[in-house]
């Protein structure tokens, strides 16, 4: 029994939004990778706007807690994903009053920045029109500070450390992703652990965020929509001296999350 008046450490529960970007346009236009300069990293299609924008609608409902921060893979259709989910590009109708940026996630109250370790499985699999030179990091022409340029000024935060600082190894393979998605995730939580997480990255990652923290993985087909996203929670106890956190767990779906873990067909 505890002595009188002793107080237990303090605790929470932190959220992990692992989410797949928005309709991309070489998915909608299949002439304009012919024509563009950078054809392995579309932007989003006006589809995937609207449906960033329509996410920030949902979320408040769907979750009940705030996004303190949000993490973005470098590749250009995930940082207009962020954007969208923040208000900051106008409906795909034009209406400049549309876009209010009012959803869950407050872009007077996140931070947002960039991190390699959530990028696209980094082979031609995954990525249909590679550089010439693509085990080149260079010919990739991936600039942060270009792309950070994208992101509002009083939103951006550049001094995070990242958890990767470069592209991976060309010709990655699903289990070298998988521990680099992994690793990339549970680094950002144990970094931030007082805060609320979104993570804006490719479809295998949010595969792998499920798969990991799934029991009986091997009975189920995964699948998800764009802008879908799973959600992990854990407990974390903050005392002066040290934090402890548990072990994640996949939280059921709350209303349509658009990632959908469906029983394989029994042989």
């Amino acid at each position: 029994m505890a002595a009188a008046g002793l107080e237990r450490p303090p605790h929470h529960h932190q959220h992990v939004l692992v989410m797949r970007h928005g309709h991309r346009l070489d998915n909608v236009d299949r002439s304009w990778p012919s024509t563009a300069a950078r054809p392995w990293d579309p932007p989003l299609a006006e589809a995937g706007w609207g449906r960033a924008l329509e996410t920030a609608e949902q979320l408040p409902t769907q979750l009940g807690f705030p996004i303190h921060r949000v993490f973005v893979s470098p590749f250009r259709r995930c940082i207009d994903t962020a954007l969208g989910l923040i208000g900051d590009r106008p409906a795909p109708d034009g209406d400049p009053n549309a876009a209010t940026g009012s959803g869950s996630i407050d872009p007077s109250k996140v931070k947002v920045s960039v991190e390699y370790g959530l990028s696209e499985l980094f082979n031609n699999m995954a990525i249909r029109h590679p550089p010439p030179s693509p085990e080149d990091h260079g010919d990739w022409g991936f600039n942060i500070p270009e792309i950070e340029a994208l992101i509002p000024l009083d939103t951006l935060d550049h001094t995070v450390k990242s958890v990767f600082n470069k592209l991976p190894q060309w010709e990655e393979t699903e289990t070298k992703a998988r521990d680099r998605y992994l690793h990339t995730i549970h680094s950002l939580a144990d970094s931030y652990p007082s805060e609320n997480l979104l993570l804006i990255t490719h479809a295998e990652a949010v595969k792998v965020a499920v798969s990991a923290h799934l029991e009986d993985v091997e009975r189920f087909k995964i699948k998800m929509d764009y802008c879908g996203y799973i959600q992990l929670r854990r407990q974390v106890v903050q005392n002066s001296d040290a934090v402890e956190a548990g072990k994640f767990e996949l939280l059921a779906s709350h209303g349509q999350t658009g990632v959908n873990c469906l029983p394989r067909a029994q042989t």
